[in-house]
């Protein structure tokens, strides 16, 4: 059972790492939208082309995120049994 309970703790560690790393793509997603667009025409285009990009990112990022921390708490259940 110990082995179970260190392979269930190697899990976690790595699934936190994973969910912070997702997060901060969140965070820095949600700083670029804050910016606004750019004052120059062509830049402002460019912008706005990969905001669709910048959307899929971040909802697969959303996604991912939501499935890591559905396991995390799975595994967290399982360790406090």
């Amino acid at each position: 059972m110990n082995r179970d309970k260190e392979k269930i703790s190697t899990e976690i560690t790595e699934l936190r790492k994973q969910r912070d790393s997702l997060r901060n793509r969140l965070e820095a997603i949600e700083q670029d939208y804050k910016k606004g667009l750019s004052a120059d025409s062509e830049e402002r285009a460019i912008q706005l082309e990969n905001a669709d990009v910048l959307e899929g990112i971040a909802k697969a990022t959303a996604e991912e995120l939501h499935r890591i921390e559905d396991r995390l708490s799975e595994l967290t259940d399982t360790l406090a049994e």
